[in-house]
């Protein structure tokens, strides 16, 4: 009986109207949250940026040791750039955006000290420690490159477990068709050294079976320790991939839009690019003039058939995916403005401001890549020019597109970039890849900007002025915000990443090897208070 608060009388609830019990199922009517509206954060940081005592940052200790300090900041994602084999050429040196296949992984990322620990090689084999702030990749290939394919070697030689995960490797039918073309490329490359696959014998170019039999006669050592390589690759990409998830922290990788003209993509797939009849491109990638430059970015990648594509059922970007699929919980797709329509360059032109815009394959792409990979996560780099139909293509596939603060303070009030005009389904960052550093670019500002930049904040003097920044970005709506770790260092332009439209001295950056990840205990503190303030701590 209920208790008449006025009187010491009980009352029975049928007199007072209390009504009927409610149902057991209550509680589901209102609407549960889907896990992936949940607020969140990562850093954004490439592994060959972390500090290791053979000149670039690998797949060993250092790595679990991110990601524990990555975890105990209270992130659950790490956002990489993309793991292909990086540019090998002078003014492309360290490019993970210049790879020579679209599916390999970067070799240069296999710890040494992790085949020691497998028997592959021995620890007096390991070389003298470097220290080098920098990546030289030149340098690190030369120390680093023969004692791999040492290990790969062995392994072949060997018997066991680790010899049959590698025979399965071979076998899987993912991975099977893209792996042995890349193999048959580089057995190739490396036997003819030519500028381009163009300049191969005929039957090589063309892909003759007989020849290629001829050459897995006389290559199949170089093709076997290739294949060998990529499984080293794979195996400690995995081992580092399952240890972050069970930190509850997802892996968001990266893919270059495009790829190079010298690749096995394109040498084994010519039929599905813009090419002449004598194999040479007819239109390029690249940009119209844009903030970065006057006359445009030249990219230079053969550009896709679209047409061939469609009709062969987008069964390469489908392989592409899943191979994506298969070493990330999520990725970004750089430029993904291509989609909709693309800026196709003459071959010839010096320049990109000569170049048009062309269609892409919208919705159809995406509509075969679903159902035949399923549900994937992808995040659409929309930056630079942003025309309706490339809004409404990342809409219509359910992927977030992205907002850099460093791009908010030009222009108006209107500038999408500025936190007030952000967006839930985004992924909100300081900077990029391609950003100066905040710290650089705060410097480099004129006073009349940054002043613009302290009102907006409503700051009366600029402190540290990257933790200002980063506050901003993780206090957005933005369900996904992402720091650059240069910038929870607070260096300075030295630290930056890229120069987009500069092709030297890029890629090579590092943590300092005076800091540890146990010295970055204050910042990993700092970090997860701002996360817990913005209700981003991971759970």
């Amino acid at each position: 009986m209920l208790q008449n608060r006025f009187s010491k009388e009980p009352v029975s609830a049928d007199l007072v109207g209390v009504g009927e019990d409610l149902p057991e199922d209550y509680g589901e009517w209102f609407p549960k949250k889907d896990p992936k509206d949940r607020r969140r954060a990562g850093i954004l940081l490439h592994p060959t940026s972390l500090p290791g005592a053979y000149g670039i940052g690998d797949l060993g200790e250092e790595v679990f040791r991110f990601l524990d300090w990555l975890h105990e900041a209270g992130c659950s994602v790490w956002q990489v750039l993309p793991l292909v084999p990086p540019g090998r050429k002078a003014n492309e040196e360290g490019s993970p955006y210049s790879g020579q296949d679209a599916n390999c992984g970067n070799t240069l990322l296999i710890s040494l000290e992790e085949l020691v620990k497998d028997g592959l090689l021995m620890k007096d084999e390991l070389p003298k420690p470097m220290s080098a702030e920098h990546v030289e990749f030149s340098t690190v290939a030369d120390v680093k490159e023969p004692l791999i394919a040492k290990a790969a070697e062995r392994l072949i030689l060997s018997e066991g477990e680790l010899k049959r995960q590698l025979e399965d490797f071979r076998k899987d039918p993912e991975i099977s068709g893209w792996l042995e073309d890349a193999a048959y490329f580089a057995a190739i490359d490396n036997s003819l050294n030519t500028f381009t696959w163009n300049e191969w014998p005929e039957p090589l170019k063309s892909r003759h079976l007989v020849a290629l039999e001829e050459i897995y006669q006389t290559q199949s050592d170089f093709i076997n320790t290739f294949i060998a390589q990529q499984f080293l690759f794979q195996r400690q990409w995995q081992k580092v991939r399952n240890y972050a998830s069970m930190k509850g922290i997802k892996i968001m990788g990266d893919m270059p839009i495009y790829v190079g003209y010298h690749s096995a993509d394109v040498w084994a797939n010519k039929k599905l690019f813009l090419l002449d009849r004598s194999g040479f491109p007819v239109l390029v990638s690249g940009v119209p003039p844009d903030a970065f430059s006057e006359t445009g970015q030249l990219w230079d990648s053969p550009l896709y058939d679209w047409k061939a594509m469609k009709a062969d059922g987008f069964s390469w970007w489908i392989q592409r995916i899943r191979r994506a699929h298969n070493l990330y919980d999520e990725f970004r797709i750089d430029h993904f403005r291509g989609f909709a329509g693309f800026w196709a360059v003459p071959a010839e032109s010096k320049i990109a401001i000569f170049g048009k815009w062309k269609a892409g394959p919208k919705k159809a792409l995406f509509d075969a890549i679903f159902q035949a990979v399923g549900n994937i996560s992808i995040v659409a780099e929309d930056l630079g020019v942003i025309t309706e139909d490339v809004v409404q293509l990342r809409k219509a596939i359910g992927a977030p597109g992205m907002a850099v603060l460093q791009f908010g303070f030009g222009g108006g009030s209107d500038n999408p970039h500025l936190p007030h005009n952000h967006e839930c389904d985004q992924v909100a960052y300081t900077g990029t890849h391609d950003n100066d550093t905040v710290r650089g670019w705060w410097e480099n500002l004129k006073q009349e900007e940054k002043s613009c930049v302290l009102e907006y904040l409503s700051l009366t003097e600029e402190g540290d002025i990257w933790w200002t920044l980063i506050r901003v970005v993780l206090s957005s709506v933005a369900r996904t915000a992402i720091i650059p770790m240069q910038d929870i260092l607070g260096l300075g332009s030295s630290a930056r990443m890229n120069i987009p439209a500069t092709q030297f001295g890029n890629w090579s950056w590092r943590i300092p090897s005076s800091l540890s990840f146990d010295d970055l205990e204050p910042e990993s503190k700092k970090l997860r208070d701002i996360l817990s303030l913005y209700g981003r701590l991971s759970s």
